[in-house]
């Protein structure tokens, strides 16, 4: 239960933190953890895919930073999408 709760808090961190980062408008908190969520699942696959590797850090952080990454790239497409 402890790691269903940290994947949505990284999640719903990760959901803000890509929409900083990508001028998308401020989204609720739903939003940010929908975004956040898929965004973890995205960047989860393309550091596995690519082999990116982050020796040294906490795991927590790493999560944060593979799940951030994953929702740029999402919020990216969406932004390709709606155009």
């Amino acid at each position: 239960m402890d790691g269903v709760i940290v994947f949505l808090l990284v999640g719903l961190v990760a959901g803000w933190l890509g929409g900083k980062l990508v001028g998308a408008g401020s989204g609720g908190v739903i939003a940010h953890l929908v975004v956040g969520v898929i965004g973890a699942v995205i960047g989860g696959y393309l550091f596995a895919r690519l082999g990116i590797s982050t020796p040294g850090l906490p795991p927590l952080l790493v999560q944060l930073i593979s799940a951030t990454v994953g929702s740029v790239i999402l919020l990216i497409l969406l932004r390709f999408i709606r155009r």
